[in-house]
């Protein structure tokens, strides 16, 4: 009986010591629990901000609609899955039940589209824009419709459907992963939010989406709403002001597509194209436009997979890259001041006479003048202007033995090499948009760098040939083998011939638009080289706080002066007497000047790619402009008539020659009437509309 009486007292020691414990230290913890079972807690999203232009014109804003969603996991529950209620919520919005029930399904690495991206935690968009009528018809009849709701969902809407779309970017749902990697997200978000992805949108996300707000309501045991427990009110995003100007985004994109048809019409393969509008003073991006293109909406609501498959087909040609950040090409003679700056550091006089034949010999082969013309004995200056192939070989050429000869420094940076990263090449320029490309540079270091991750494939390849080509073009096979082979043996000597090609933008330079508008900028301003920028600003929605995006210094062209002078003055004679000059026969350069360079690159297989790379006035330099239309033809005649379009756009004037390009119809007036980008920011009125600076 003694041991009964023990095991007992020591039973009700343990029951008031586990009493004590869930009412004194846990009380906190369990009250939260009983009171959960009571409430529901509902995030409300917050209004995403406006993407708007420099003067304050909208590019991005919001519309909301009425969408038809459904709970994941309350479908799974049914004994079909949900497909019963898909069915009937599929009649009554009049949408194929085929489409409902493949979004519905959660995206994996076996799965086809469409399927739902996001997490299933969230309701999922079915239908977008209902009809009101129908959605009170869901709302009021929810035994009939298990697991189905609809509520108002903020979209994005777009003013200038495909106007900069690469740069704008769209909005999707947040995936599983995200919410499994940040736990505080669940926090943050309600079922219908997107989170920004590619363009601005992504880059700025968390300041354009704001802080949502919540509402905690007490609810019955029947599930009946009692009152509102708890309210935070969110916070609106903030709006983002770029450097973009809608007009000069919109006359650039006219013009590049222009471009491409009429080359399209005479033959020539290209399919795409490129051209960048920078302000030479602080790096801002006024226009990018990239072809093809195609227009954001279709991220709204999820996409189908008839749009998503023909985003991505090769039909299409991949709209969703922007070629002017991400397109690689060699630059060809848009390269050779960075060539010049480096001959002249290296010792070559700038008052010098050198020698432009039509061909020269140089490291075992004949090299060839672009259409195999020669000028006799020429300055630098004029090398520029005429774009003399053999100059600049023969400097490539006396730059490699030279550096040979100063302790065979075969793994640093020859003149060149040192010359073209000080310009910002081979490099990322650092702009506030994803998925950027670095372009290459190549030297010794490269070279070898490069033999090394390919030397076992080319190896293989040199002993099995090319047999799939050789059906189609032996000759060719027969080249790519002898590449291979000579590749394999000895791919990583950097040698004369790879710094002659070299030397006028060939070889295996690349470049991207961008970073060649940022190095002619450079050039334009005096020698800073900037990050180019397209945020500008960003304002809160009812206007009173205010942060400038400001510029940002990367480096300094690696030359002086005197070399920078030199080159300004060769460039603004190439549009007026040189390579250029037919593109801009009777443009009003005593208005305004245009300095510029043409390039025409080429590469194995394809069709010459043509580049203008320019800024304007050249008196007061405000805008680097730079036009890429790959496989159109030369330089002069495919991509500098279409900068000609753009300053014709920007300053007002009439299209009067120039080539079949050159012309066009009389412009209404200048898309910047003051000759420049605007220096002072739209404002955010009291009612939250946006002061657009061309109000005033």
């Amino acid at each position: 009986m003694v041991a009964v009486q023990l095991l007992v007292l020591a039973l009700f020691a343990g029951l008031t010591a586990r009493m004590w414990y869930m009412q004194v230290p846990r009380a906190e913890h369990y009250h939260e629990l009983a009171l959960a079972s009571h409430t529901q807690k509902l995030i409300e999203p917050a209004v995403r901000g406006r993407i708007l232009d420099s003067s304050g014109r909208p590019l991005v804003t919001n519309r909301t609609e009425l969408t038809v969603t459904a709970d994941f996991h309350a479908l799974l529950n049914q004994d079909d899955d949900g497909a019963a209620v898909l069915r009937k919520v599929a009649e009554l919005v009049d949408r194929p039940y085929e489409k409902l029930s493949g979004r519905v399904r959660l995206c994996g690495p076996e799965t086809g589209r469409p399927c739902w991206q996001g997490s299933p935690y969230q309701p999922i968009p079915l239908a977008e824009d209902v009809d009101p009528r129908v959605a009170l018809q869901i709302m009021e009849r929810k035994s009939e419709f298990p697991g189905i709701s609809a509520q108002q969902m903020a979209v994005r809407e777009y003013p200038h459907d495909e106007l900069a779309a690469q740069m704008l970017g769209y909005l999707q749902p947040i995936t599983q992963e995200e919410f499994e990697a940040r736990e505080e997200l669940r926090a943050e978000f309600s079922g219908v939010d997107r989170v920004g992805r590619g363009g601005v949108e992504g880059v700025y996300d968390e300041r354009l989406r704001g802080d949502s707000g919540s509402r905690v309501l007490a609810v019955s045991s029947q599930g009946d709403v009692r009152g509102t427990i708890k309210a935070t009110p969110p916070e609106p995003g903030m709006h983002l002001v770029t450097n973009i100007d809608t007009r000069v985004q919109q006359i650039t994109e006219d013009a590049l597509e222009s471009a491409v048809e009429q080359a399209q019409q005479q033959g020539k393969p290209t399919d795409s194209g490129a051209a960048v509008v920078l302000d030479v003073r602080t790096g801002g991006v006024v226009a990018m436009a990239s072809r093809p293109t195609y227009n954001p909406e279709v991220w709204n609501g999820g996409i189908d997979a008839k749009t998503y498959d023909k985003l991505l087909s090769e039909d299409a040609d991949e709209p969703l890259v922007s070629r002017a950040l991400q397109g690689q090409f060699p630059p060809g003679s848009t390269f050779k001041p960075t060539t010049l700056a480096a001959a002249v550091e290296n010792g070559a006089s700038l008052n010098g006479s050198y020698s432009c034949p039509g061909s020269v010999g140089l490291a075992g082969r004949s090299w060839q003048n672009f259409a195999g013309g020669g000028h006799g004995a020429i300055s630098l200056h004029k090398a520029i202007v005429v774009s003399c192939n053999t100059v600049f070989y023969k400097l490539g050429d006396e730059m490699y033995h030279d550096h040979k000869r100063n302790g065979d420094k075969q793994s640093g940076r020859d003149p060149v090499s040192a010359m073209a990263h000080g310009f910002g090449y081979g490099e990322l320029t650092g702009i506030d948009l994803p998925h950027e490309s670095s372009g290459r540079v190549p030297d010794a270091r490269w070279k070898r760098e490069y033999w090394e991750d390919t030397r076992e494939h080319s190896c293989k390849m040199a002993k099995k040939g090319y047999d799939d080509v050789a059906e189609e073009d032996p000759s060719h096979a027969a080249y790519l083998e002898r590449l291979a082979r000579e590749h394999c043996l000895d791919g990583d000597r950097w040698r004369a011939g790879d710094a002659i090609n070299r030397a006028i933008g060939q070889g295996d330079m690349l470049l991207t638009p961008l970073q060649l508008a940022r190095a002619y900028a450079a050039i334009a301003n005096g020698g800073t080289v900037y990050e180019p920028r397209v945020g500008r600003a960003l304002l809160s929605a009812d206007g009173e706080r205010v942060e400038r995006i400001e510029p940002v210094k990367a480096g300094e062209l690696p030359m002086d002066d005197r070399t920078l002078k030199y080159l300004q003055r060769a460039l603004t004679a190439v549009p007026k007497e040189g390579t250029a000059a037919g593109a801009f026969d009777g443009f009003p350069q005593g208005e305004v000047s245009i300095a510029g360079k043409t390039g025409t690159a080429t590469m194995q297989n394809r069709e010459d790619s043509a580049w203008f790379a320019s800024y304007a006035p050249t008196d007061d330099p405000q805008f680097a402009v730079v036009v890429l239309i790959p496989q159109a033809g030369t330089g002069g005649t495919a991509a500098a008539p279409v900068a000609r379009k753009i300053y014709e756009g920007i300053y007002g004037f009439s299209g009067s020659g120039g080539g079949e390009q050159g012309g066009g119809d009389r412009p209404s007036g200048p898309a910047l009437p003051s000759g420049a980008p605007p220096s002072e920011l739209p404002s955010v009125r009291a009612d939250g509309s946006v002061d657009q600076l061309d109000d005033h």
